[in-house]
């Protein structure tokens, strides 16, 4: 699943690939901002991880990783 979070004042936003669920990841954005934690915390794919200041969040798009389709499709 893709994770994209907006930077305020930053002109590009932070792509995170992780394995959580989507309504894991929105859990744990809604926790961090409810409880006035100053991170957020994230882990992708490969075991990073990824904190960010949660005052300069300036939005999480939640959303399933693209599958793309490679080559050619044949029409009848």
């Amino acid at each position: 699943m893709e994770v994209k979070i907006g930077i305020k004042d930053t002109p590009r936003e932070l792509v995170v690939s992780s394995g959580q669920t989507p309504e894991e990841v929105e859990k744990l954005v809604a926790e961090a901002w409810a409880a006035g934690d100053k991170l957020f915390r994230l882990d992708d794919d490969k075991g990073r991880k990824y904190l960010v200041p949660v005052d300069r969040i300036a939005y999480v798009e939640i959303a399933p990783s693209d599958v793309r389709k490679v080559g050619f499709g044949v029409g009848d």
